[in-house]
């Protein structure tokens, strides 16, 4: 199922050559369009229509039409829809997509527009297809849902043009858990989705996305973590584990008792209320220096605050990283793991795949697996000056579940490789104490 053009040949000939079935054919749907943009009247257009949908017709391609810009034209022009519409159906089309191809709409003016439609043409089948250029693509698909439509046009991370199409996560979840609607979607399965295409478009969604952003199962209040801790006070149908993803209690300068512990046990680390207060207030003292802390950074607060070597299995003493124009960049590191030194080298495709290169190696014999790298951030901060501080953050996974490690230097390279090393030292540690 294609879009194609208002061509007569070109679009259907490509399309049947692309082994596709069904040409949703692209029409004009307002006057001001069809004057405007094609100068034609709508009897000319209807007659450009005709000549394509009978050769689609000829070659086996079954024809939906849409109406672009409908929403601008039942409301300006609503005599041109209408008799778009009676004169194209005459020719075979029962399907027609009617776009709000400008995000104009409200749920009010989606449940009027459409409801009149469906009583005009009873006997046709109508699509709705919304954007969100006021915020309102997932409140206008329910609003269609609501008086009959049975298609709405949604897109994974509402791509789409300037402020996007519907979100298929928000339309999916909004419909089962505000209409009673299943969709045979696997929820669990809705975020892998998401994180695959954020990383083929390269849009990168907010972290505050609803359903699928990195933050929207984290709670940052500590009278939040407080209600969870007592009796799951803030828990609605909108959990983590339904979507296949765990509940965070965020580390930070409005952390409370509560948040800590919550970290602590998912950790499996016991402290005394006396060593708790300790650690809690490097970690307010930590947010309000603006930095972003992780529960894989509390073993390493917690040595820093108790002065305790516990969590540093591995430590780098020397690293000397070579990268250049058109040359394989080489890594030279020294390292202690435990109470002896190692050292290697290794090479890759940029300074840190050759540093990662040269641990694995070191590593290999001790037989330590190293976990999977998911995701790779490096943050500099707003105005920052060329020697300015990186943050690079790294996720990984471990048996089937994602943890993060950050590392903080002037270098970014050497933030990326003490993130890694922290990663390390989490999973010694973890094999160690179990």
């Amino acid at each position: 199922e294609v879009l194609g053009f208002v061509d007569r040949k070109r679009s259907v000939d490509w399309i049947v050559s692309a082994g596709g079935q069904v040409i949703n054919l692209l029409a004009k749907g307002s006057e001001k369009h069809c004057r405007e943009q094609l100068s034609k009247t709508l009897e000319q257009h209807v007659a450009d229509i005709e000549a394509t949908v009978a050769y689609a017709h000829e070659k086996g391609l079954r024809v939906n039409m849409y109406l672009e810009d409908w929403s601008n034209g039942y409301a300006d022009s609503p005599d041109y829809v209408f008799g778009l519409i009676e004169a194209t159906r005459s020719i075979g089309i029962g399907h027609y997509l009617l776009p709000d191809t400008l995000g104009l709409l409200s749920p009010e003016e989606v449940r009027e527009s459409l409801t009149d439609m469906m009583a005009r043409f009873p006997d046709q089948t109508f699509d709705f297809h919304p954007h969100n250029d006021y915020g309102l693509a997932t409140a206008n698909a329910l609003a269609a849902v609501e008086v009959g439509i049975n298609t709405i046009h949604c897109t994974i991370n509402c791509l789409g043009e300037r402020a996007g199409n519907a979100s298929l996560a928000e339309v999916a979840v909004a419909l089962r858990d505000k209409m009673g609607m299943a969709l045979g979607i696997d929820e669990t399965r809705i975020t892998t989705l998401s994180r695959m295409v954020e990383n083929f478009s390269g849009k990168w969604i907010a972290a505050n996305t609803p359903i699928v952003g990195a933050d929207v199962f984290t709670q940052t209040a500590g009278i939040h973590a407080d209600g969870d801790l007592k009796g799951d006070l803030y828990v609605t149908n909108l959990s983590p584990e339904r979507f296949g993803r765990k509940r965070v209690y965020a580390l930070g300068k409005m952390s409370g008792k509560a948040s800590l512990i919550n970290n602590l046990d998912e950790l499996g680390i016991s402290l005394s209320k006396e060593d708790q207060a300790k650690v809690l207030e490097r970690v307010v003292r930590l947010g309000d220096s603006k930095q972003i802390i992780t529960s894989e950074d509390l073993p390493f607060i917690i040595a820093d605050v108790m002065q305790s070597g516990d969590f540093e299995h591995i430590s780098l003493l020397n690293c000397y990283i070579n990268s250049g124009l058109d040359v394989e960049s080489t890594a030279s590191i020294r390292v202690k793991i435990g109470d002896e030194e190692a050292q290697g080298s290794g090479s890759g495709n940029g300074g840190f795949a050759a540093f990662f290169d040269a641990i694995e190696k070191i590593l290999e014999p001790t037989g330590f697996d190293m976990p999977a790298l998911i995701d790779y951030e490096v943050h500099i901060p707003r105005g920052g000056k060329i020697n300015a501080l990186t943050e690079c953050i790294i996720t990984w996974e471990w048996q089937e579940q994602d943890f993060k490690t950050r590392g903080v230097d002037s270098n970014q390279v050497l933030a990326a490789v003490k993130a890694t090393l922290r990663m390390i030292n989490l999973r010694m540690h973890a094999e160690a104490f179990g």
